[in-house]
C-alpha cells in the first residue's frame, strides 16, 4: 500500500470477506482485489472478516443493540469511500453469515458507494451468483454496484484469465473512488463504460476514432432522406 499523503487526503478502502476458513478462497479473492484496486489508486485500506463478527451479528438481529466491534465495523463501512464484498457460494446464493452482516447495517449507509462484487466456489456453475443475487442486493442497497464483478470457482485459481478479471475489477473501483485522479493500467480497457453525446452508455468508445451519433439525429436523417 502506498504511503503517499495523509489519512485525511487518502481515499478508504473497505474489504468485506464472508469467508470462514482461515485461510479461505474468499479472503485471498477479497486481497487480490484490494491489491488490484490499491494498484490505481493511494488509498487506507480496512478488512472486516465476517466470521470474527458472526455471533455478534446474530445477537444484534434479535437485540437491535450492535456490541462496539461491531458497531465499529458497520461505522467503517458506511465511512468507506469504496467497498468490496466477497462471499462463498451457499445454496447457489450469498452466504447467511454475509446476508446478516448487511442486513443489520444502516439502510442508507451504501447510498451511492462504489461497491465491487466478488464471491467464491468450488464449480463455475455458480458463477452468475453475482449478478441474479448479489447484485439485486447491493441495488436494493442503493450501492453502485459495479460493472465487473468477479467470481473464482476452484478451478480458476493460478489462470490467467482470474487476474485479468481481478485487474479490471481493481481499476473500476479506483476509477469510481477517484475519477479525477485515478487511470487504467495499460492494455486495461476503460472502468467506465463510453457513453454517447446524449450520456447513453454506448457499446463503442469515441476515443477509439469511432463517430457516436445520437439517435435523433440519425432518425432526423432518415426523415430527411425520406420520398
Amino acid at each position: 500500500m502506498s504511503t503517499r499523503g495523509t489519512t485525511e487526503t487518502r481515499k478508504k478502502l473497505v474489504v468485506v470477506s464472508a469467508g470462514l476458513g482461515s485461510p479461505s478462497s474468499t479472503r485471498l479473492l477479497a486481497d487480490r482485489l484490494a491489491a488490484a484496486t490499491l494498484g490505481h489508486l493511494d488509498a487506507v485500506t480496512e478488512v472486516i472478516e465476517l466470521r470474527d463478527l458472526a455471533t455478534e451479528t446474530a445477537q444484534h438481529l434479535v437485540t437491535g443493540f450492535p456490541s462496539a466491534r461491531l458497531a465499529a465495523a458497520l461505522d467503517a463501512v458506511a465511512a468507506a469511500d469504496g467497498l468490496i464484498a466477497v462471499t462463498p457460494v451457499f445454496a447457489a446464493s450469498y452466504s447467511g453469515l454475509f446476508k446478516s452482516f448487511f442486513d443489520v447495517l444502516h439502510k442508507d449507509a451504501l447510498t451511492g458507494k462504489p461497491v465491487l462484487l466478488g464471491a467464491t466456489g468450488g464449480t463455475a456453475r455458480h458463477s452468475l451468483v453475482t449478478e441474479h443475487a448479489m447484485r439485486p442486493l447491493f441495488t436494493h442497497l442503493r450501492a453502485l454496484a459495479l460493472p465487473t464483478a468477479v467470481y473464482a470457482a476452484s478451478e480458476d485459481w493460478g489462470g490467467q484469465g482470474l487476474a485479468q478479471r481481478i485487474d479490471r475489477a481493481g481499476a473500476e473501483l479506483a476509477r469510481f473512488m477517484a475519477p479525477a485522479t485515478a487511470a487504467p493500467a495499460a492494455g486495461t480497457a476503460a472502468a467506465v463504460a463510453p457513453r454517447s453525446l446524449t450520456g447513453a452508455v454506448t457499446s463503442v468508445d469515441p476515443a477509439d476514432g469511432f463517430e457516436v451519433v445520437p439517435f435523433e439525429h440519425r432518425l432526423a436523417a432518415l426523415r430527411a432522406a425520406a420520398p
